[in-house]
């Protein structure tokens, strides 16, 4: 096979083998005249539920409105503040902002980039009313002593699991340790839908009643408000079809491991160029579901030459995220400066996703690790 380019993902290989079944579910859905919610989102939260280990599954309109509906739940807002990493993407952050707390930044660990546990404690003050760590990159930050640490301060713990369904630490799945977890169903995510959607989990029966009454405007029963909710609903559409993947879930994330170990045992064969550090290994207490395989760079200047070398092969390649949160714009009031989350600024700097897909031949990947030979060569 003649590999002259490699996509980041490709989504119609993964639809391919299942297109028969998800035109069905496509059927079942344009010829039951319910569209939103109904039967359909009631059968994969129930699917959801089973496959997690949870006593509550809620689909929603997106991963950032799991993490919104989360906190309006435990009715945070102004005054507040929450814990939660500078390394992510923004809809953690966001989602406390809109409510009028307070975000406080921690710095990630150098290595699995989740949030530095040891920094945790001393951020925590009488006005902190929730933790929110992030599963970063398919990994579970350490949920044995985050919920510890969440006890002991009497916090409600919210896992953003929008980027680890399926990962775990050690027998607990991501989004099942907490008072609730969050889930993005975003094309690109291992078990992705067609358009947006999220999953909201609980194991709290009242916490679960009060974000299903918050979904739909706060009324209960239809007209009658008890709550100024929002309108956080599922597609009954997403709902179909990402049952019909849904059953796929474990196997994706297997053979993004099988990829994943393959990118660093041929990479430290051939000799890998001094100047990228590969993911660091996983310890026998994570289960890591590769939504994306993170290379490092010893700087800016290296990071930058990669990515225009891989962009000249045409090897899909991508930065995240290029402007850690305690230093976007919209935070300025604050007070955070350049230099107080060093290890999450350097990562921001310095990181580059490879293309990492269930689908992606040996052949593709070879294409890619002598890519990356060929640069260290010229370096």
């Amino acid at each position: 096979m003649n590999i002259t380019s490699v996509p980041l993902i490709d989504l119609a290989r993964t639809h391919a083998p299942l297109e028969a079944d998800l035109k069905a579910a496509f059927e079942r859905v344009l010829h039951a005249n319910s569209y939103i919610m109904g039967p359909e989102v009631t059968r994969f939260e129930s699917a959801c539920a089973e496959y997690l280990g949870v006593k509550h599954a809620l689909g929603v309109s997106s991963g950032s409105d799991a993490l919104l509906l989360a906190l309006m739940v435990l009715e945070i807002g102004p005054g507040d503040e929450v814990i939660c990493p500078s390394y992510t993407f923004f809809a953690t952050a966001g989602a406390i902002w809109r409510l009028g707390a307070k975000p406080v930044f921690v710095d990630c660990d150098p290595l699995s980039y989740n949030l530095n546990l040891s920094q945790v404690e001393a951020k925590i003050t009488p006005q902190t009313k929730a933790l929110i760590p992030v599963h970063l990159f398919g990994q579970t930050a350490p949920l044995g002593p985050l919920r510890e640490l969440a006890q002991r301060h009497k916090l409600p713990l919210i896992e953003d699991a929008a980027q680890a369904i399926g990962a775990a630490w050690q027998d607990h799945k991501a989004g099942t340790v907490g008072e609730f977890g969050c889930f993005s169903f975003f094309p690109s995510k291992n078990l992705g839908g067609f358009g947006d959607g999220g999953l909201l989990t609980s194991q709290d029966d009242t916490l679960a009643e009060k974000a299903r009454i918050l979904r739909t405007h706060g009324s209960k029963p239809k007209y009658y408000h008890h709550y100024v909710g929002g309108n956080f609903r599922l597609d009954a559409l997403q709902a179909a079809l990402l049952q019909v993947k849904l059953p796929h879930t474990d196997t994706y994330a297997q053979k993004r491991q099988a990829k994943a170990a393959r990118y660093t045992q041929l990479l430290n064969e051939a000799g890998r160029p001094e100047q990228i550090t590969l993911p660091a290994p996983v310890s026998a207490d994570f289960k890591h579901v590769f939504n994306q395989y993170i290379l490092r760079l010893q700087n800016a200047e290296q990071r930058d030459s990669l990515m225009a070398y891989l962009n000249e092969q045409k090897i899909g390649n991508a930065i995240y995220y290029p402007v850690p949160l305690h230093l976007q714009a919209c935070f300025a009031d604050l007070g955070y400066s350049e230099g107080d989350l060093p290890v999450s600024e350097l990562a921001a700097k310095t990181t580059l996703a490879l293309p990492i897909f269930p689908e992606m031949s040996d052949e593709e990947q070879d294409y890619v690790i002598e890519a990356l030979l060929c640069w260290g060569a010229r370096q």
